[in-house]
């Protein structure tokens, strides 16, 4: 059999579940999403690629946005003017099909040619091994544990290409039996190659053929993401026909970026013989948050799915329309796509703005919280300001913008701020100190107050924090409380304007004489100093009305 027809008829098994759906199922499998999990502190790997609250960074330490193309390599190994053809439509990525025996052995020297062909056309590399595809569901289907076995059998290809590649451990492992077997065998998987030393981002395809409508990833996530030691790894959903409405797709992205946990669309199209993709909405929404997605695919494909095709039989100058849609559209690739710094792009400008300085909350109602913080400097020039809400991009503001109130939150909820600066060249900064903000309550029109907690100082063994009460109620305040619990071994040493008790990692702080009283929207500070060792996260404070 030729490899074109068997590719054909792998692809025509690879989506034949979809024709299984009933009404009733689809219905059925589109739940509710819930965002409960808290936020977790990313552990970057030296040298590569990764996660820093939530979103993806290169070895530069610059946000990088995956826009890429999937590229059916195991296929059609000898297509490798693909590689360069991909590059020329405005892709900063390419999803490279591998294979470690299910189809045709991609071997070490072929994937060190793979990776030398992405890094002469300036394009990341993920590379993923397909075997897995509908484990435990598709015939021949390989398990994640195999597919570990491949990527140790290629390790030579891999070790010290960690700025340039990124793991996907196994397409879309896990049909749609028993996908909850896929909690355990990815936790496997994670820990082996970890334990092997292989450091690079780890990408993590969803089990139901990649589109998690059971929701087992999702359920998951924080699991999984903190089963990984280096905390390196980052989610990616594949959306067809399960995804058909504008509100899914935004209901299951927002619920790994509410968590703070990193997410991209790994696989998309504009049609599906399981239902109609919401591709608009993918693209959008994506852009919107400042999420990776990655189209399937450039060309090759068959059994009944040859819609998916950008190109025509590999001729980059013969696209499709769903090609066409994708390069050019108002979210597309010539439109969004920023290669990646590692490549030296732009004008030769590498250096990173200083971190914007002394950010704080300076205010917040049942709805809101208003930020300010400090400029950043440049070799060149700053060119703007990122705020973050977690890992949610929530405001993208021109250099001269110093402050931002954020709308539309919940009452007496706390969230937790981040700040980055960057240049013309697309240097990002540091991060900024992180501050943490607690919306009024409803009740709070009689009698209360809140408490926002700044980081000003940090010198290696310890560090100073500014606290400030404000008034959220109608009638003056004669004295109050502020309490929290530190996350790490913090030990006040020097507390002013306010009293201060520590049990442990609990700490109350108290008013003292002149500051008790506090006038209907007003407020008062008091700071204190602290020793620490290791991590030194910001801790939610609690305020009440004596």
């Amino acid at each position: 059999m030729s490899r074109q027809s068997h590719h054909a008829d792998t692809r025509s098994e690879l989506f034949g579940w979809r024709r299984l759906f009933t009404t009733t199922t689809a219905a059925v499998l589109i739940a509710a999403l819930s965002v409960l999990a808290p936020l977790r502190a990313a552990h970057a790997a030296d040298g590569g690629f990764h996660i820093v609250n939530g979103r993806l960074f290169d070895a530069n330490g610059n946000d990088f946005i995956i826009r890429g193309i999937s590229h059916p390599h195991a296929w059609y190994s000898q297509r490798t003017q693909s590689f360069a053809d991909i590059k020329v439509v405005g892709a900063n990525s390419v999803r490279v099909v591998l294979s470690g025996g299910r189809w045709p052995v991609s071997t070490a020297s072929d994937v060190a040619n793979v990776i030398s062909l992405c890094k002469q056309n300036r394009l990341i590399c993920v590379l993923e091994n397909h075997d897995t595809t509908g484990y435990g569901e598709a015939s021949g289907a390989y398990s994640l544990s195999q597919a570990v076995d491949y990527w140790l059998s290629i390790r030579s290809a891999l070790v010290g290409q960690e700025a340039y590649i990124i793991i996907n451990i196994g397409n879309e492992p896990y049909g749609n039996t028993n996908p909850t077997e896929w909690v355990a065998a990815t936790l496997d998987a994670i820990r082996r190659l970890r334990s092997a030393g292989l450091t690079h981002t780890l990408m993590i395809d969803a089990p139901n053929w990649g589109q998690d409508w059971s929701n087992t990833m999702r359920d998951n996530a924080q699991t999984i993401w903190e089963a990984d030691a280096l905390r390196n790894s980052i989610f990616s959903v594949h959306m067809y026909g399960v995804y058909n409405t504008p509100s899914k797709v935004k209901a299951y992205l927002d619920s790994f970026t509410s968590r703070g946990l990193p997410i991209l669309v790994g696989e998309f199209g504009w049609y599906h013989s399981d239902g109609d993709p919401d591709e608009l909405t993918v693209t959008e929404h994506t852009t919107s948050l400042g999420l990776g997605y990655i189209g399937w695919s450039w060309s090759g494909n068959g059994g009944g799915v040859e819609y998916l095709d950008m190109v025509n039989n590999f001729n980059s100058a013969s696209r499709t329309d769903w090609g066409t849609w994708l390069i050019t559209s108002a979210n597309g690739l010539e439109a969004t796509s920023v290669e990646a710094s590692v490549f030296g792009g732009g004008v030769g400008d590498t250096q990173r703005p200083t971190a914007p300085g002394n950010l704080g909350a300076t205010g917040t109602t049942l709805s809101s919280v208003s930020l300010a913080w400090s400029a950043s400097t440049d070799n060149v020039a700053v060119t703007g300001y990122d705020v973050y809400r977690g890992a949610l991009r929530v405001a993208t503001l021109p250099s001269s913008m110093l402050s931002y109130k954020d709308t539309g939150l919940s009452a007496n909820t706390t969230y937790k701020y981040t700040v980055y600066a960057r240049d013309a060249a697309g240097n990002v900064s540091e991060v900024s100190n992180t501050v943490s903000a607690t919306t009024q309550s409803s009740g709070g029109e009689t009698g209360g107050c809140t408490a926002t907690y700044q980081v000003a100082s940090e010198w290696g063994t310890g560090f100073g924090a500014t606290v400030t009460v404000t008034n959220t109620g109608t009638t003056v305040t004669q004295g109050w409380t502020v309490s929290w619990t530190f996350g790490g071994n913090q030990q006040i040493t020097n507390m002013w304007s306010a009293t201060p008790t520590q049990s442990g990692a609990s700490v109350t702080a108290r008013n003292v004489g002149y500051n008790g009283v506090i006038q209907p929207g007003s407020n008062t500070t008091f700071g204190f100093q602290a020793a620490y060792s290791g991590s030194n996260t910001s801790p939610t404070l609690t305020c009440t009305v004596n």
